[in-house]
């Protein structure tokens, strides 16, 4: 699997503007979400279990949290996250797809070229779109580290 490491955001980098597709097909952008702190958990493919739990996970635990979004970002057709929200019960969730170009993948440092997937991450930003907490999983098969996650969207 390659990614391009050296694109990976460190803490401390404002994290660049992306646009990608909601699933409702309109165009969200970063600076949609602007004054408020995001979680960005980013996956290979919501249709398996491991990228469901990482969805489910964050999503209970933080979507209720004042002036923060949990924004799930993978390479699945927008079709396919809208599916997946309906079926788990999630219709609330923000689900962005990078499809089309990958270039949010691209610029974020987890587009797995070779499958034209996201690699694993976990990237909070605060109301500036500043970088506050990155873990970037080598293995798309581990699980992210949810309560160091949840503690730094907190911490702001």
């Amino acid at each position: 699997m390659t990614v391009a490491a050296d694109k990976q955001l460190q803490v401390g980098d404002t994290a660049p503007d992306f646009t990608l597709m909601a699933s409702d097909l309109s165009q969200k952008s970063l600076s949609d979400f602007a004054g408020k702190k995001k979680i960005l958990s980013i996956v290979p493919s919501i249709d398996t279990g491991l990228c469901s739990t990482q969805t489910r996970t964050f999503n209970q635990e933080l979507s209720n949290l004042e002036d923060t979004v949990v924004i799930t970002i993978s390479a699945d057709l927008p079709f396919a996250q809208q599916k997946w929200c309906g079926v788990q019960g999630l219709d609330e969730a923000i689900m962005l797809s990078d499809y089309y170009d990958n270039g949010f993948g691209q610029a974020y440092g987890v587009l797995m070229e070779e499958w034209h997937l996201l690699a694993r991450a976990v990237l909070v930003l605060d109301q500036q779109n500043q970088v506050t907490y990155t873990q970037y999983l080598d293995n798309i098969n581990a699980e992210p580290d949810y309560q160091a996650a949840i503690e730094a969207v907190k911490a702001i």
